[in-house]
């Protein structure tokens, strides 16, 4: 491994060029509004012609939630700002997606941009899927189907072979699907393969925080490659799914990346500065979600200097501990 300065300088060298630019962010300079009041500042979506709210909400921690907690947290994103909605077939058994249909869609159908995925490696299941995730939806079609969670180049290898991605091609050009992306959180090489195999997705969902940062992973070998071919960029376990704050008898002898070493604050703005279009946030409770809102709305863009400056204050503890999602 290289020594962790060097690292850090070679890091310093790739997201100098990975800052939000015009481009990827849309120009409103004040707040800007739809039918359902203030939102969130966008950003593109890539090359997809979609403009999404700089932050959204995550399925999977809404469906360990009660129903009225789940409700409330629905309501409590609307309100302030969010328009974009992550889900996954998978997540709590469809529960999640079940509160979505149940609480967002029929009010807020026009309103928002709603994504699901599907975890599936065979062609079947992936229609099946689909054909389940609009019904608990409650809608008739999706803003953007996703391929969730690849999990090594073997798996990418196998998902192809067996045809998924025609599933996907079909399903957009039937009018079910607007948009199609793929997601990946264990391995940067499962992702990068796929961008090497095909050149269909318009979006991709993986892992962006200042610890990923430290080491080869998502930032430094696959958000080039997404930025270069103008694709929207998902950001995803921003927090290391909650890791940041983690300590147990478990990881005893980590420090907590939050609040001893940088701020939550700090951990938001520094994923919202490279050129992502979509923050989404896994919360347990609306007053998770509140805070986040907050902190969206007094985003300004951090230069390099302090970006690597808050690399480097975590360059320490980063690795699988952390990260413990990775492979």
């Amino acid at each position: 491994m290289e020594p962790r300065r060097t690292f850090l300088k070679k890091m310093a060298g790739i997201t100098a060029g990975l800052v939000v630019q015009p481009a990827l962010v849309s120009s409103c300079t004040g707040p800007a509004s739809d039918a359902l009041g203030q939102i969130l500042p966008l950003r593109r979506l890539g090359q997809t012609g979609e403009k999404v709210t700089m932050l959204g909400l995550g399925g999977f921690h809404l469906g360990g939630m009660d129903e009225k907690m789940a409700q409330e947290t629905i309501e409590l994103a609307i309100e302030g700002g969010i328009r974009f909605f992550d889900n996954a077939e998978s997540y709590q058994n469809g529960k999640s997606e079940t509160y979505y249909g149940k609480y967002l869609v029929p009010k807020y159908r026009d309103s928002i941009f709603l994504m699901t995925k599907t975890f599936t490696p065979d062609a079947p299941t992936a229609r099946a899927h689909l054909e389940g995730s609009l019904k608990r939806l409650n809608t008739d079609y999706l803003d953007l189907w996703q391929v969730h969670s690849l999990q090594s180049t073997e798996d990418t290898n196998q998902r192809i072979q067996n045809g998924i991605l025609e599933v996907l091609m079909a399903a957009k050009e039937s009018g079910s699907v607007r948009h199609i992306g793929f997601t990946g959180h264990r391995s940067y090489e499962a992702n990068k393969l796929m961008l090497e195999k095909t050149a269909i997705f318009e979006a991709s969902q993986m892992p962006i925080n200042v610890a990923d940062a430290v080491q080869r992973g998502f930032i430094s070998e696959v958000l080039p490659i997404l930025t270069n071919r103008k694709m929207g960029i998902i950001a995803m376990k921003t927090l290391a799914a909650g890791r940041f704050f983690k300590r147990d008898n478990n990881t005893a002898h980590l420090d907590q990346l939050i609040p001893d070493r940088i701020t939550l604050k700090e951990a938001l703005h520094f994923v919202w500065s490279l050129p992502v279009s979509v923050m989404v946030t896994g919360v347990d409770n609306p007053t998770q979600l509140k805070e986040n809102i907050d902190i969206a709305r007094s985003f300004t863009t951090l230069n390099n200097e302090s970006r690597m400056a808050l690399v480097d204050k975590v360059a320490d503890l980063a690795g699988l501990d952390v990260e413990y999602y990775k492979k």
